[in-house]
């Protein structure tokens, strides 16, 4: 976490995200996994993750809450976002929120480490793709962007991560691609930069509805 969220060790800490066809929650004490759960369910995450952290050890009752904040899927960031408000709210703990996109990349620390840096790419929707290159550290090199695979590939990262990765691969005809998709048991190989306060969601492009133009 950084240095305003910072938590002493042995902090109890839940871990939320739905922003992706899987659906993950972890408990930690300190860094050591107490307990979690992760399922893909492709849709249907505002029926299953409630549920899901209730089946943790104690209910999936923590000190502090973190969520993934996408982008992703509209509803699974939405709902994520949500079920980690509305739990921090009743249990009187803090909220924090990570890039889905940096769990992704987390998740495949090791490998992203040995390759030097590594490009995530998640699907988007609309037929775009959510894409973020991450140095061996795991901090982000450039923002996320979300485009058009045509557009996507022109970058020429070795190693491609994510649940486009494979896709991403074979449209370029180059490189190693590492299926992935975000995994809280991933959250502490974040750097702590990765973490901050207030957690919304971030959809990663515009949304579809747009307002009607006033009528003279």
């Amino acid at each position: 976490m950084t240095a305003s969220t910072a938590s002493p060790d042995g902090l109890r800490r839940l871990v939320i995200d739905g922003a992706s066809e899987a659906c993950s929650v972890a408990l930690f004490d300190g860094a050591r996994l107490r307990d979690f759960r992760h399922d893909i369910i492709g849709r249907g995450h505002a029926e299953r993750l409630v549920p899901l952290i209730a089946e943790l050890a104690d209910g999936g009752r923590a000190d502090a809450i973190l969520v993934g904040c996408g982008p992703g899927s509209f509803a699974g960031v939405r709902i994520g976002v949500a079920a980690a408000r509305a739990l921090a709210l009743g249990w009187r703990v803090p909220a924090f929120g990570f890039s889905t996109l940096a769990l992704v990349a987390a998740a495949a620390a090791d490998e992203i480490a040995a390759a030097d840096g590594a490009l995530v790419v998640m699907e988007g929707g609309h037929g775009q793709w959510f894409v973020q290159p991450f140095a061996a550290d795991l901090s982000p090199r450039a923002d996320i962007r979300s485009l058009l695979p045509g557009e996507a590939v022109r970058r020429d990262d070795a190693l491609v991560v994510g649940n486009r990765a494979g896709a991403f691969v074979a449209l370029r005809g180059a490189g190693t691609a590492l299926p992935m998709l975000p995994d809280a048991r991933a959250y502490p190989r974040l750097p702590a930069a990765a973490t901050f306060a207030d957690p919304s969601p971030h959809y990663g492009r515009a949304p579809d509805a747009k307002p009607m133009a006033a009528r003279v």
